[in-house]
Order: structure tokens, then sequence, then C-alpha cells
């Protein structure tokens, strides 16, 4: 698609969850991976509690060198009218944002990826890059998406799911479910991402804190059986027909891919691309990650993480993200780069997605209109 200007591109960053700071380290990478010469960025923070700021080159540099890397009143104030650009007219005036051509919203977690940003921009009718409302809320809800894989006959580990009320009113419940499961078990929140909240869990005496750990990101979890496995991911990128990226593997010491072994600890993790896995197997997960995208409505991109028993050799999926993490050691972008898509055309591509799904709904009827008119 070619463009006579610059296109506008407002780069979202920040937000109201536990995955601040990573989304801080993942449009860092963005914004230095898009070419200035295609792109004209503007830089959008949402600090916690949830006021949005335009920030300057300068101010979003020092930003995201900082340790911890956080929002705290940075940048000027900044608003999107939830209208579109025809109703509200084009201005320059500096706290709107009304002329941007697409939106990245490089948000992990809640008020982000969830639906909610998504639902805002379709408002606004500006094109953006990822899953639309439906995906994006689906790709979040763990509990939702497995039960939506599971009904289409794709393979999951079972589990069950534990909504704080009910908790409260039943406490005895989930170590009646974590029993009927087995040992070890994982804790986590169903609405959250980047390991945040999630605990493996050995022996009953520690499944209260880690539930107590869970309710504190989420008042919905997900209690789910434990397998000694080899942690595979695939990176999925399209609309209508959407491709996957060669398989790559995730090699920890620790009982499981943690915040820690993520983003903290430099030795935590492994990243093997492509995964030693045989021609056979990188094709079922492939496959099974197409699938997995076409099955939750999603568009744009998404990382789809499988769990590989180790015991029985077995494939289940674990989960999708339908924004994955853009950091500079990132799986998303290492795997499309294996792949042959540099992280510069990963974005350059993932542009061109949204404005394809953005002018594909547009012409769209928005009025009734009898049949035969």
């Amino acid at each position: 698609m070619k463009h006579s200007r610059r296109l506008r591109v407002g780069v979202i960053f920040g937000g109201r969850s536990g995955e601040h700071e990573i989304s801080l380290r993942s449009a860092r990478s963005v914004v230095a991976a898009l070419d200035p010469d295609r792109y004209e960025i503007t830089l959008v923070g949402i600090d916690h509690a949830g006021r949005w700021s335009l920030l300057e080159a300068t101010e979003f540099d020092a930003l995201t060198r900082a340790t911890p890397a956080a929002l705290a009143g940075e940048g000027q104030p900044v608003t999107l009218p939830p209208v579109p650009a025809a109703v509200h007219p084009p201005t320059h005036r500096r706290d709107t944002l009304v002329n941007l051509d697409v939106v990245f919203p490089v948000l992990h977690g809640p008020y982000g990826e969830d639906g909610t940003m998504q639902g805002f921009l379709e408002l606004a009718d500006i094109a953006y890059v990822g899953a639309g409302v439906l995906g994006s809320a689906v790709g979040m809800d763990k509990d939702v998406q497995k039960r939506l894989l599971r009904d289409a006959g794709l393979p999951i580990l079972p589990f069950a799911t534990v909504h704080r009320r009910r908790h409260e009113e039943s406490p005895a419940k989930a170590a009646e479910w974590a029993r009927a499961l087995g040992y070890p078990v994982f804790v986590k929140p169903a609405n959250l991402g980047s390991s945040v909240g999630v605990s493996r869990v050995a022996a009953p005496e520690d499944l209260e804190k880690a539930i107590d750990l869970a309710f504190a990101y989420d008042t919905k979890m997900l209690v789910e059986k434990g397998i000694p496995a080899r942690e595979i991911e695939c990176a999925v990128l399209g609309n209508d027909e959407p491709a996957a990226s060669v398989p790559g593997e995730i090699e920890t010491s620790a009982g499981f891919y943690s915040y820690e072994a993520k983003y903290v600890d430099p030795d935590g993790a492994v990243l093997r691309i492509p995964a030693p896995l045989s021609e056979e197997r990188s094709e079922q997960v492939r496959t099974l990650a197409v699938r997995t995208f076409q099955v939750l409505e999603c568009a744009g991109m998404a990382r789809v993480d499988f769990l590989l028993d180790r015991a029985t050799d077995e494939i289940y999926i674990n989960e999708l993200n339908s924004i994955p993490g853009f950091t500079s050691i990132s799986m998303y972008p290492k795997l499309w780069e294996h792949s042959g898509l540099s992280y510069p055309a990963l974005l350059d591509r993932l542009i061109e997605l949204a404005l394809e799904r953005h002018a594909a709904r547009g012409g769209l009827r928005k009025t009734y209109a009898p049949p035969g008119s």
C-alpha cells in the first residue's frame, strides 16, 4: 500500500495494569524501529491513574531508560475524542488527538489489551494495530479463551475457574479442584500477562498464598493442571489469511517462565529459535497457532504459547497473547526475524494490516437500508 505522505502513527504505551513497565520497554523498541521517513510518530503515555499525556522524544527517551520505568506526570495532558475525525474536524491543538492515521497500542494487560482501548479507537474511527474488540477481550480472558478452544476441539490442559466472591463464600472449593487436578498446579489471574501474579503450587499448603496473589490482580483466577513441559511459542501475523512463524522454545531453570525470568534476570531463560522440533511437530505447532488465532477472532498479530509434555509428547495450547511483548528480547519479533521478516518490516506490515482492516470495516453500512433499495 503506497502513501503520498508520512503516516501519522500514534504509539500508545503505559496503561493501568501490572504490565505498565513492560509496555514502556516494548514501546521503546517499537519507536526505535519505526522508519522516520515513513512515519510521523506521536508519543502518548497513559499513567497508572489513567491520565493521557503527549510526550516529546527527549521525555520518552528518559522515561523508558529509567529503572523502574513508569509514567508519573511527564508530558502535556492530551485527550482523544471518541468520535470520528469527520465529526470532530482536524485541529492543530496539542491537547487533542484527532489527526492520527493509525494507532499502535503497545499496551499489555487490562485497559489496553482487553478490548477497552480497541473499543475506544473504534468509536474514534481510527485504524489500530492488532485484534478488534472481541478478539482482544477473548485473548485477555484466559478462562473464556480456554473454553472456546476446548469447544473448538483444540488441545488444552484441564483447569478450573475460581471467582473471588465465590471463593470467599466457599474457600474449600479451590482446594478440591486443585486436588482433583493433581499437584503441581498453576494459579494465575484470568486477565493479565507477562506471568504477573502466576504461581506454581507444588503442595496444598502453598495454595492459599498463590490464590491471594492471583486475586490481588483480578477478581477471577484459574487453577490449571501442571505438567513437566517444554515451552514452545509461535508468532502469527495477518488478517483473513494469517501466517505462522517458525516455532521457538524457551528454556528456563525455574519451574516456569516467570516475570523475573522474562524481564529481570539476564540469565533467566534461553531462547532457542527455531525450536529443536521435528519437521512434523513444527508444522503441527504452526497449524495449531493459526487455528487458535482464527478461533479466537484475532487480527494483525498474536503469539500462541504451547506446552509440550515431556512424559507423553502431547502438545497443548497454553494461551494466546493478542499484544505480545515487543522488547528487544521478546519472542514475537525474534520469531519473525528468523522467519525472514526484520523488526522494521514487521512493524510496517502490522501498520498495513491495521489500515486494511479499517478500510474493509469502513465500507460497511452504518444505516439501515430496506432490501432492494
